[in-house]
């Protein structure tokens, strides 16, 4: 049998556990000896990175539409905080950090989530569809990915986007963040913002990149193990010399293995293991 953690057999030492875990997440970025950006001034660097947009409603989640209402609600919160955040060079961005204060004048409202792997409700909940919006906007870029957590399960379809399968980035405050760091000479700047149906990310700099960063998936497959549904897919990046049109580099970056919750569309072809 399955040994119980403290908190299974104590419930009541949740809250205690959370503020100790948030508590040393913060401790430890303190002393970790990294540069955290800070500064949002009010201009926008000249050039135009990459910018991508998506839907902020999705009605295929089961549950009432009230939680996407709150999650917009959540999404601007965060955004607000972030918006127009500048990434200098040495400098890392952290997510959780800059955002740690996005509800200090108005509070987050109740969003899906998904907490000890089940999908429920909770405050702040749907902020990962603007850190998995960020990741898609920085993998076209030469910021190195520090940290990234893919969603272990999706529990309903996805709204339309144009970033390809298992492009995304989970968030736990206290666990799972989204890092990227400037490795580079340039500077490079944040700009999120909405319409009334899509929120839009957006990447600045202060000079052209001599490449274009692509990203695109390998062969997906889905199976079946342990009564569970799996999907598997590579995530790529291409590198392209921006006068020549000529492929300088193409890297598999990770391989995205999530379980799938739903019905997939009739004919998906399915392994059984």
């Amino acid at each position: 049998m399955k040994r119980k953690r403290i908190t299974e057999l104590f419930p009541w030492l949740i809250p205690l556990r959370i503020w100790q875990r948030k508590l040393f997440f913060y401790l430890g970025m303190k002393l970790d000896g990294n540069h955290y950006t800070t500064a949002i001034p009010e201009k926008l660097l000249p050039i135009e990175v990459f910018s991508s947009g998506c839907p902020m409603y999705n009605k295929s989640t089961g549950f009432d539409m009230i939680y996407q209402e709150n999650k917009v609600h959540n999404l601007k919160l965060a955004a607000a905080a972030i918006d127009h955040m500048l990434i200098r060079p040495g400098e890392t961005f952290s997510f959780s950090l800059a955002t740690r204060h996005a509800d200090r004048r108005e509070p987050y409202r109740e969003g899906l989530t998904v907490i000890g792997g089940k999908l429920t409700t909770a405050p702040g909940g749907g902020m990962c569809q603007l850190s998995n919006l960020l990741f898609w906007v920085f993998l076209h870029s030469p910021l190195t990915v520090v940290e990234r957590h893919g969603h272990g399960s999706k529990d309903f379809p996805e709204p339309p986007s144009d970033a390809p399968m298992g492009v995304d980035a989970t968030l736990a405050e206290g666990w799972k963040d989204l890092k990227v760091r400037n490795d580079t000479e340039r500077t490079f700047q944040l700009h999120i913002a909405f319409d009334q149906e899509k929120i839009y990310g957006y990447l600045y700099a202060d000079r052209q990149d001599p490449l274009v960063y692509s990203i695109s998936n390998g062969p997906v497959s889905y199976y079946r193990r342990q009564d569970a549904l799996w999907e598997e897919v590579d995530v790529i990046q291409t590198l392209t010399d921006r006068k020549t049109g000529q492929t300088q580099s193409a890297r598999t970056l990770y391989r995205n293995v999530c379980r799938i919750g739903y019905t997939l569309p009739e004919g998906t072809a399915i392994i059984e293991q």
